[in-house]
């Protein structure tokens, strides 16, 4: 039995708050080691090195973003509880984590805010054509002598007239805790009339009543949806759930989002879409190949907005990620129950 007599080392690689980190210090039980990846530029790949490092310090709870926690570190280590600041602890290998009875604590949805601003961040930038003007402006090719006559004037702004959320219908894909959110943000904020597809949410939810959300099937959804917005797990339900003969239903006027997994849709059938200019156009801020550069395909199109997997990049999502696992490490450390503990 653990008491709080015992002193714990903790190895943090993690982007913690300095908060978080002034808490397990002053707690007394636990000494702090913080080698953030964003600053020493190290994710530990190889398990011997990982090994060293957690062996060589006598680690005894271990807290990750990114490193391979695979069952070979965790059979050669002493470890006694393991963190993954994620929505879902797949760099841990959870089979094995049990058969040796070491809790792993995670982070459920401390990026769901952040995934639902930049959603509709996105929504925005395509209704109002933000990614097409700016790059009109930039790249040197305008000039405004173009605009002289009242012809070209007219064109430049017939053009360019954009739209406005509170006019549409826009469908969500998965109204879970990132969809429920877009969908409170846009029904509340835009008055957006929503609908939504998920076989395990019920009409009668209560975050479906709030926001007046109507559930239909996904080829309903498809075709009548001026906007639709993908927040599916990557599961084996959902893989390529929306192919080409769904993207194929949307209205040539519509956008598609996907700030979930790429896992989730057919990415060439999107791409096939936007070429052909079947819909309007998208915002895309995952992709099937990662991480994202400047020769990404979408890149092509003025009327997609690309980003390079950023949905949770904000430092709001590192406190809250830190408040949680701060908040079980204590609770370990003090035999209390653990909130956010995975279990299959």
């Amino acid at each position: 039995m653990i008491t709080k007599a015992f002193n714990m080392k903790i190895l943090i690689t993690s982007p913690f708050h300095e908060s978080g980190l002034r808490l397990l210090r002053d707690s007394g039980n636990v000494e702090v080691m913080y080698e953030n990846w964003r600053e020493t530029g190290t994710i530990y790949f190889d398990e011997d090195e990982l090994i060293e490092k957690l062996s060589s310090n006598g680690i005894d709870i271990f807290i990750t973003e990114g490193d391979e926690v695979d069952s070979t570190v965790i059979e050669k280590t002493q470890l006694k509880l393991i963190g993954s600041t994620r929505g879902t602890p797949v760099n841990i290998d959870l089979d094995a984590a049990t058969a040796k009875e070491i809790p792993v604590i995670y982070t459920p949805f401390r990026n769901a805010d952040a995934v639902a601003d930049l959603t509709v961040a996105m929504m925005l930038s395509q209704a109002r054509k933000m990614v097409e003007l700016d790059r009109l402006l930039r790249n040197g090719n305008f000039d405004v002598s173009d605009l002289d006559d009242d012809d070209g004037f007219a064109d430049f702004y017939n053009r360019y007239t954009g739209i406005e959320l509170g006019g549409l219908t826009i469908g969500i894909i998965g109204y879970g805790q990132i969809g429920q959110r877009v969908g409170k943000r846009l029904f509340h904020g835009f008055g957006s009339k929503l609908l939504y597809y998920d076989p395990y949410i019920p009409d009668d939810h209560p975050n479906v009543v709030e926001t007046n959300a109507t559930k239909v099937d996904l080829e309903t959804l498809m075709k009548k949806s001026d906007m639709i917005s993908i927040h599916t797990p990557p599961i084996e339900e959902t893989e390529e759930m929306i192919d080409e003969h769904l993207f194929n239903l949307m209205k040539p006027t519509a956008y598609f989002f996907n700030l979930a997994r790429s896992f989730c849709i057919d990415e060439d059938a999107l791409f096939d879409v936007l070429k052909n200019k079947r819909i309007a156009g998208a915002g895309l801020d995952v992709f099937d190949d990662e991480p994202v550069d400047s020769d990404n395909r979408f890149l092509q199109f003025d009327n997609v907005t690309v980003m390079p997997h950023f949905g949770g990049n904000t430092h709001d999502v590192i406190r809250h990620q830190t408040e949680m696992i701060v908040t079980d490490v204590l609770n370990f450390i003090n035999n209390r129950p653990l909130i956010n503990k995975w279990s299959s």
